[in-house]
């Protein structure tokens, strides 16, 4: 699948909320999320220009309270969970991130493409202390080396921006989905996120 290409270089915007320049922010993000974003910064000149950052309460961090009480689009949403699978003796881990009206296909989708008997929700503990992130505001920049990142591609070629975490609970992303698709390391997948019912 070819990866699509990023628009115009503008700086995103949500909502009533206001964003500024990731990279200038780098207190509102979690250590192993700003460094990443800095390094791919480095890479593209792009993230430097459209990728957001937003400091909201702590409080409204879950998708569905911020969207009400900012009046976002839950299709903005992207959303970012963590899954593991055992083959023999080895753990595999990934990132599935795909849009809030829709949830990752973990017991079809994601088992099938980590090659493993049966995959599940990494314990909140293991995924918060893994990560290096809060509760709440995990997210595919900045995962550690190893564990797979997968992007359901509707993601990136959907038109909307992506609002995910900032490895915070009090602040958020937003980036235009074309961009995240060019996160190096991501994988685009087809298909990984089903509608939600």
């Amino acid at each position: 699948m070819s990866r699509p290409t990023s628009g115009p270089l503008a700086l995103p915007t949500l909502g009533d909320l206001d964003w500024v320049p990731a990279t200038s922010r780098p207190e509102l993000l979690a250590p192993s999320v700003a460094a990443a974003l800095a390094r791919w910064a480095e890479q593209d000149p792009r993230v430097a220009e459209q990728v957001a950052v937003v400091e909201i309460d702590p409080d409204l961090a879950d998708t569905a309270t911020l969207n009400a009480a900012h009046d976002l689009p839950p299709a903005a949403s992207a959303n970012c969970v963590l899954v593991a699978g055992r083959r023999g003796g080895d753990e595999r881990i990934a990132a599935a991130v795909v849009r809030a009206t829709t949830r990752a296909d973990v017991n079809t989708r994601v088992r099938s493409l980590l090659d493993v008997r049966k995959a599940s929700f990494l314990p909140m503990d293991r995924a918060v202390a893994e990560s290096g992130m809060e509760h709440g505001g995990i997210t595919p920049i900045g995962l550690p080396d190893g564990w797979r990142v997968l992007l359901d591609a509707a993601v990136a070629t959907d038109g909307e921006p992506a609002l995910i975490g900032s490895g915070l609970r009090r602040s958020k992303l937003l980036l235009p989905g074309a961009l995240l698709a060019l996160l190096p390391g991501i994988e685009l997948v087809e298909g990984l996120g089903v509608p939600v019912g």
